[in-house]
């Protein structure tokens, strides 16, 4: 039911995801979901960690044997594809946070965040400097990704161009840091 409802979410966007419409989609009454899940926050949360445990999936396998910028760029890559393929479950990790460390989501996020990690690992950054790299590569990621998503970019140059000078741009930041 979660991965019906993350299906949906992606068709039809997060915010237009509800009960009902679920429902409706699985042949079921409204009242038999509730089996399965609490309600409408607890089936976005199921999202979340679905979501965030594809995206670790994802970019862990992207940069598995890679350094540096190779493992920047095929990190980034894997992150915008997966944004781009499921915009609606990727929109119910933003904001959200673990209840505690055997929430699902805690662990697809630790995941994630161990994927760029990796990344980082072929960059000299100090410990001190972790934090606002990780910062720096997910604003990056996820603003161009879900602008992306959103239709934002109307300019004439080409996306997948400008999305190879952001990686660029990015890269010359970590070696120069």
């Amino acid at each position: 039911m979660v991965a019906a409802g993350a299906a949906l979410a992606d068709e039809v966007g997060l915010d237009r995801l509800t009960m009902g419409l679920l429902a409706g989609r699985l042949g079921v009454r409204t009242p038999s979901l509730y089996k399965h899940v609490a309600g409408q926050d607890d089936l976005n949360r199921r999202i979340a960690a679905l979501a965030l445990s594809e995206a670790a999936d994802a970019v862990g396998s992207a940069v598995q044997g890679r350094a540096g910028r190779d493992a920047l760029a095929a990190a980034a890559r894997a992150f915008r594809a997966f944004v781009l393929a499921h915009p609606g479950r990727y929109a119910a990790t933003i904001g959200v946070e673990p209840t505690g460390p055997e929430d699902p989501m805690a662990a697809a996020s630790r995941r994630l965040l161990e994927a760029f990690l990796a990344v980082l690992r072929g960059y000299r950054i100090g410990e001190a400097d972790v934090d606002h790299a990780l910062r720096m590569l997910r604003s990056l990621f996820h603003g161009f990704a879900t602008l992306q998503a959103a239709d934002g970019f109307q300019w004439s140059a080409d996306i997948d161009e400008s999305f190879a000078w952001l990686i660029d741009f990015a890269d010359r930041g970590l070696r120069a840091g």
